[in-house]
């Protein structure tokens, strides 16, 4: 890959904890964010100085889409935080790694204590020739990159 190349963004892979999701269509709301504070002061001479520094960090959610299938390790997860309330249990590390065209991992996104606080099924219908998906939202405490 030559300098300036970016990556695809269609390879990827979602490890949530101890097991790695199998089938995922999209992640989406990843972001890093910091809080802006404006301190306003008075210079001895009456020339007003204004001055950004940065404030508390910002945790985040992000969204995962993908195709109801019969897989139960990433059905368990979000049963053990929305039905069960056991977030002591729920909270995993979860790490999303982009892939190169040769498959191999390039860059590292970490997601700290990170639980699923929504979920939303498939619209279904008799007309529809679409897959069922399933939307879960996951609030995370921390991201990082590597």
């Amino acid at each position: 890959m030559l300098t300036g190349d970016s990556f695809g963004s269609s390879t990827f892979a979602i490890e949530l904890g101890k097991f790695q999701v199998e089938t995922v269509q999209d992640v989406s709301g990843l972001q890093l964010e910091q809080d802006v504070v404006e301190v306003r002061q008075v210079s001895p001479t009456g020339e007003l100085l204004i001055r950004k520094q940065p404030g508390a960090r910002r945790t985040g959610e992000i969204t995962i889409t993908r195709g109801m299938d019969k897989s139960t390790a990433f059905t368990d997860w979000i049963k053990a935080t929305l039905v069960d309330a056991d977030l002591d249990a729920a909270r995993q590390n979860i790490t999303i790694a982009v892939k190169d065209a040769k498959k191999e991992t390039v860059r590292r996104i970490h997601l700290s204590n990170a639980w699923a606080s929504r979920w939303e099924g498939p619209s279904l219908g008799a007309a529809e020739s679409g897959p069922a998906t399933e939307q879960v939202t996951i609030t995370y405490e921390d991201l990082t990159i590597e």
